[in-house]
């Protein structure tokens, strides 16, 4: 504690700043990556657009983001004090700083958001696709049958149904449509 005592009272300040943000950076940092950051429902954030969804997971008013800001203002901070005579000068370096830290961590999660994927199979992928019938389809009104289709490298089996005659196993089909939501309208191919 005695370096601390003999610094000038700013510098002291970045110091007291940098520090415990930098602990607290680190937590945040390893809980992110074994996955404890997710929520339970409560989200502490305040989210800065209050019309709605602006499609973006950006939030200026979060801790995350005041951890950003305060580890760049400090360490920023020190960094600048002994280059610089003029202590303002040091302070507006230490706050652009920490502006420059949250824009760097949106510039970061902005592409990683680019990798994300959405592997939902919908019944409308498959529309205008072969099947192949795995359970025999009834003739129109008589009731459902099941078909194989590949949707994106994997095979689905989805219930089906045809407006026309009775379609054999092991027929090909053409999907021409989707009724309530899940049921494809097949023809025989």
């Amino acid at each position: 504690m005695e370096f601390f005592s003999q610094l000038d009272p700013m510098l002291r300040m970045f110091w007291y700043i940098a520090i415990p943000i930098s602990v607290v950076f680190a937590i945040q940092t390893i809980t992110t990556f074994i996955g404890m950051d997710s929520t339970d429902g409560a989200v502490a954030d305040f989210d800065s657009n209050l019309d709605g969804d602006s499609g973006t997971p950006f939030q200026l008013f979060s801790l995350r983001n005041l951890v950003n800001f305060l580890l760049g203002f400090g360490w920023g901070g020190i960094s600048f004090y002994n280059l610089f005579e003029t202590k303002s000068i040091v302070i507006i370096l230490a706050l652009i700083s920490g502006i420059a830290l949250i824009a760097i961590f949106f510039v970061v999660m902005q592409q990683m958001n680019k990798l994300n994927e959405d592997n939902t199979m919908k019944p409308n992928d498959s529309l205008g696709k072969t099947a192949e019938v795995y359970l025999t389809i009834p003739e129109s009104g008589s009731g459902t049958g099941k078909i194989l289709v590949s949707i994106r490298g994997s095979m689905h089996e989805m219930t089906a149904i045809t407006r026309g005659a009775q379609i054999p196993s092991g027929s090909l089909v053409k999907i021409t449509a989707v009724e309530s939501g899940e049921i494809l309208v097949v023809e025989k191919f």
